[in-house]
This record gives C-alpha cells, structure tokens and sequence, in this order.
C-alpha cells in the first residue's frame, strides 16, 4: 500500500532531513507542492486535504496556519507537526513512542500528533520514568543543561556557523543562551515529566553540527526513596528494555568516553538515544546522548510517521 504524504516546510532544517529519510520508499509518495505556490493557501489546502500524513516543519503560528486548511470533513488526514505549536495541546497526542507503555498505541490511533522538541526528548526521557515511578518526587528542583550542535538552530543560525568568515569570537567557544529562563521547551519538559515546577534549563550551543547531550543531577537526599546509581541503571534498563531507539549504556561507561569525556556526537546518523547514569552515593548525574537531527527531529517524526500508517516502526530509520 503506498500512503501520500505532503511535507509542509520542506526546504526548511527538519523537512529536508525528513524528506531525506523518505526518498526511496516505495510504500510512500511525496506530494510536492511547486515552490510557487507554497505560500498561496488555497493550493496549500488541496495539498493538505489530498494527503493521508502530513509533517508541518514550519514555525509556530504558520504550523497552526496549516492546520486550519484542513476541511472539518476531512477524516483522512492525519498530521504530525513537528513545531512547538501544538505540544502542550490537551487534543494533540505527544510523539514520544518511549514515554510509556501506552503511548505507541496513542500514536498509532492519534489523527494530531506533534514531534517532541530536541531537547525535551533528552530531558523527558530522563525524568519521566523516575517521577512516573515515583523515585523523583513531582516537586523535586529539577535542573538541566544540553549541549546542541548548530543545526538545531535553523538555518539562520547554521549560516552563522558556517559561511562567516573569520567565525565570530562568540561562536568559537560553546555559548549558553535563553539566559531569560523561558526556553520554549520548558512546558513541554513540565507537563510531560510531571513536574509541579518548570526545571531550571540552560541550552549551551557549540561549533560542531549535529549531536546533543543533555544531562540532568541527581541529589539521592531529595528524592521519595533512596537510590544508588546501580538502582537507576537497573531501572532504566528494564523501563526501555524492548524499545528499538533507546540503549541503557554499561553503569561503567569509561569504554564510552574519550579521554574520560562523554562526546555529545556519537549517536549522529541514528535514531538512536543511549542513557548514561555517572555518580556515587550522594549525587548522580543522568544523561541521554542522540541527535539533534535525528530522534531528537526528524528521526522521531518518522518513527511517529511509522507508528501512524502501521509499518514497522523501524523502517527507514538506524537504531
């Protein structure tokens, strides 16, 4: 069976890789919109409405622009927006297949479905399982960093990167940014982890393209039940067990670093997210490895997209 899938935003960071991840699939049929008339919303609609999946790789408000072309009638389309638009919306089914044991199956049978944002999935897969099984209490002071590759920043920012020459002072050392505290990220790293407080988050990028590692400390004093580092990694590893995207790495991790670093690279090219847990008995520090690019956006769309047309959920994506 070949599905029609039309990728709203397909010149943009997240559509080309996506668009990338489908060539050659001979269950899908790309619909493609001539550049002309992309902006026109009367043909924008013919496309939404002739499609069976949509992927809206588009900015906040032109995501929900699209969302409106669809006619009421239309019981066909299904969409899966990969903005910021829609993923605190109480009707739209949050991508994240791994959140829990329930959640595949919500996105098999959703009609909306928005993408998680790349650094919430590294957070939400650290936190929601600990404060689900209630080793993380709800208002625990929660707190964050990742480090990000460039491409994550749109392709303002990739030019920054990549044709300014010399390469402004600013950008040679890692830069931490959204200072202000109100990353739009931060609801969706509430509200899917349960938390009673937005975590206190500080996104760092750096001059390298692709990769993300968010780490997230862990104080055993202020958590509802004591645990070690042995006891997270156990946890983890039979939370994920079965989950083709997501690898619980060794509690001895040395052989995973280099020059006792944890690289923020490695899982480039995958759709792969691996958990770290480091520490001893009075602090812990967690941390998901993956690619900005991949399950952290366009990797986790069409793994979604997968799960929605009711194919392998594998297909098309490296584990």
């Amino acid at each position: 069976m070949t599905h029609k899938v039309f990728i709203d935003g397909r010149h943009g960071t997240t559509g080309l890789k996506i668009d990338e991840r489908l060539a050659g699939r001979p269950d899908i049929e790309l619909l493609d919109i001539p550049e002309s008339a992309h902006r026109d919303p009367a043909i924008k609609g013919e496309y939404l409405n002739a499609a069976d999946l949509v992927f809206l790789c588009l900015p906040d408000a032109a995501a929900k622009e699209s969302v409106a072309l669809i006619r009421p009638d239309n019981a066909r389309t299904r969409v899966l927006d990969t903005s910021t638009a829609h993923r605190t919306h109480p009707e739209w089914v949050y991508g994240l297949p791994e959140l829990d044991g329930g959640q595949r199956q919500r996105i098999r049978n959703a009609r909306r479905v928005a993408v998680p944002g790349c650094h919430a999935t590294g957070f939400i897969l650290l936190l929601h399982p600990l404060v689900a099984a209630g080793i993380v209490p709800t208002d625990y002071p929660a707190s964050a960093c990742s480090v990000t590759g460039y491409t994550g920043g749109g392709k303002a920012l990739i030019a920054r990167y990549e044709t300014s020459t010399p390469l402004p002072s600013s950008l040679q050392s890692p830069c931490a940014y959204a200072l202000r505290l109100t990353h739009k990220h931060l609801p969706e790293m509430q509200r899917m982890s349960a938390l009673a407080q937005p975590p206190l988050f500080v996104p760092i990028v750096a001059n390298f393209s692709r990769g993300m590692l968010v780490s997230v400390p862990i104080f055993p004093r202020l958590l509802s039940r004591p645990a070690t580092p042995a006891d997270l990694h156990a946890f983890y590893s039979e939370y994920y067990a079965g989950a083709p995207f997501i690898k619980v790495m060794p509690l001895d991790a040395s052989s995973f670093l280099e020059n006792d670093c944890l690289a923020a690279t490695a899982c480039n090219d995958t759709n792969r997210a691996e958990i770290f847990v480091f520490g001893h008995a009075t602090q812990m520090l967690i941390a998901a490895r993956f690619d900005n690019l991949g399950k952290g956006a366009s990797g986790a769309a069409v793994q979604c997209m997968n799960l929605m047309l009711d194919v392998e959920e594998t297909m098309g994506l490296t584990a």
